[in-house]
Order: structure tokens, then sequence, then C-alpha cells
């Protein structure tokens, strides 16, 4: 195509991309949350889990709250003393600092892919393994 057609192309096309509005975030999740760290600096870290069918993570503890998005399957978290909850695409949750857990994908065939959040002290494991 020569210059002088892709430039008056792309001059036609320009009042249009001008008017889209803005990207914008969707909020997902917003929850007051107890126990985040405190100090000048903490670490971000921003993981992702794929759970195969059947599979389970191991029984354990956060020391600071995380957060969960779930991007495809059915993520189930079993809590003590708590409920248990099994959040499908789409959905979200936050797991409280502290408190012992295992999360399962029960899923026969399909697997549970995550993104988790997780802000903490620096140099905090992201979990401990609970005996």
């Amino acid at each position: 195509m020569p210059f002088r057609t892709t430039l008056a192309l792309a001059l036609v096309a320009w009042p249009a991309l001008a008017q889209q509005p803005p990207a914008r975030p969707e909020t997902r999740l917003q929850q007051v949350v107890t126990g985040m760290p405190r100090g000048e600096r903490q670490e971000i870290q921003l993981l992702t889990a794929t759970i195969a069918p059947g599979q389970s993570t191991p029984f354990h503890t956060h020391r600071f709250p995380v957060t969960v998005l779930v991007l495809e399957g059915t993520f189930t978290l079993e809590m003590e003393g708590h409920p248990t909850v099994a959040v499908p695409a789409g959905g979200t949750l936050v797991e409280p600092p502290n408190v012992r857990m295992t999360g399962f994908n029960r899923h026969a065939t399909e697997a549970a892919r995550v993104v988790i959040f997780y802000v903490a002290d620096p140099g905090t494991p992201f979990l401990d393994v609970a005996h």
C-alpha cells in the first residue's frame, strides 16, 4: 500500500481512536483485612499455580493475608474453624493469616488455575507447612 494511502487511512481512523474512553481497572475484590505487615518496606509476590484434577496443597499457614483470583476451574479451600469455600473461575477470596488450611481441586478432569497476591515483610516465606 503506498505511503500516501496509508497516511490517509491513519488520519481517518485517528478520531475514532481518540474518542475511546480511557482504560479502567475492574475491581474484583475489595475487603478490609487484618494482619498485614507494618514495616517500612514490604515484599510483593504475584504467583500463579495450576492445580491438577484431584491435587491438593500441603496443609499450611500464611503469616499474612493471601488474595486469590481463580482463572479456571474451581478452587476449594478448607480452613480450620471456617466453613469450606469453593471458588469458581472468576471468583476471589482472601486467605486469613495464621489459620491452618489446605486447598483442593476436586474436579475429576479439569485443572484449576489461580493467581495469588501476597504482601509480606521482606524475606517472609509464602507459606509454612503445618504439622
